[in-house]
């Protein structure tokens, strides 16, 4: 039961790095000395220092750390990146043990680093909390297993099932809402609209009611019909056009031409290929019943104000699954389904 309680304390610490780590994994660690943790530490910033070296470097009295046992959220990495392996330094450091959370399935580690460690003596257990560690980062094993990014579909609707009123527009969600909904952006890699709601809304697609990091955008937009002066071509963040007229870049604008046939599949592989590890599909409606009727998701968000009957405008996309949870935010209901 202690591995339990030290693993999950490497689970919250690599969460505060939520959003920031990209393309790298949410990684956690604490060393423990008889019974007290004595160093913790998390990775922060992709190019900077894994869980592991924070941790070590935390540590007051380096004299205890032969006689310590270091828990990590994720399995070592064993190969030379931005940084040296971790393998190495915990090998060097000489650690009494290793409690390993789950095994990194990147073909540069899985099993890899484990076995370096073992190899030099040191006692390994791995498994502690598998589901939770592997839960923490389903974007990266959704990314390296099945080469796309990890998908999550949202939307707002009304107690009638629509989107807008009169296909303009309109405000569904509460002040609660918005703030989860900015706070879910900040956390995601990218997010992605189609053309219509572009024109539409004229989304920033930021964070601006919470202090978070902007996430890229991805906008569908074949025949380029979005003006440049709209709000998604701003230099508050990264913005990706997928298009059927032309490849470019310049400044923080990248168009990438691309095929109508197979969109989806074209669409996936493009992301994978600039290395998007996490998209919040945001709309429109046709835009989110492509990723529905082609099953390809991984979770979906419904917020939903019962109250508010709109009586006409877009509907809602059709979707069918059980939700695992729902969450009230005063007048609001959000509801979240995983596509098992």
């Amino acid at each position: 039961m202690t591995d339990e309680i030290y693993m999950k304390r490497c689970i919250d610490l690599a969460k505060n790095a939520l959003g920031y780590t990209y393309p790298n994994p949410l990684v956690g660690s604490v060393i423990v000395h008889n019974g007290l943790i004595i160093g913790e530490g998390f990775h922060q910033k992709a190019g900077e220092n894994h869980a592991e070296i924070n941790a070590v470097n935390s540590v007051k009295n380096k004299a205890l750390l032969k006689e310590a046992t270091i828990y990590v959220s994720l399995e070592p990495c064993a190969h030379f990146g931005k940084t040296p392996p971790c393998a190495n330094k915990i090998t060097e450091t000489g650690f009494k043990k290793v409690v390993i959370g789950t095994l990194d399935s990147h073909e540069k580690v899985n099993g890899k680093g484990k076995k370096m460690i073992e190899n030099a003596g040191i006692e390994v257990i791995s498994g502690v909390l598998e589901t939770e560690c592997k839960e923490l980062n389903k974007r990266f094993f959704t990314f390296h297993q099945k080469k796309r990014p990890f998908i999550i579909l949202k939307w707002a609707e009304s107690g009638d099932g629509f989107l807008d009123k009169d296909f303009k527009p309109t405000q569904i969600g509460n002040s609660l809402t918005k703030q989860f909904v900015h706070q879910l952006r900040s956390e995601e890699h990218a997010i992605l609209v189609g053309t219509n709601t572009a024109l539409t809304d004229n989304p920033g697609l930021t964070t601006r009611d919470i202090t978070g990091r902007n996430p890229v955008r991805i906008l569908i937009d074949f025949d380029l019909k979005v003006p440049e002066n709209f709000n998604i071509y701003n230099n508050e963040a990264p913005t990706l056009v997928f298009n059927g007229v032309k490849d470019s870049e310049e400044s923080n604008i990248k168009l990438i031409k691309i095929k109508k046939e197979n969109f989806l599949e074209n669409l996936l592989q493009k992301l994978y290929e600039n290395q998007i590890q996490s998209v919040i599909v945001e709309g429109g409606s046709f835009t989110l019943q492509q990723f529905i009727n082609a099953e390809i998701w991984d979770e979906a968000i419904i917020i939903k104000n019962e109250n508010l009957k709109l009586t006409n405008g877009t509907k809602a996309p059709e979707f069918h699954h059980e939700n695992f949870e729902t969450k009230n935010f005063r007048d609001n209901i959000i509801e979240f389904h995983k596509n098992f």
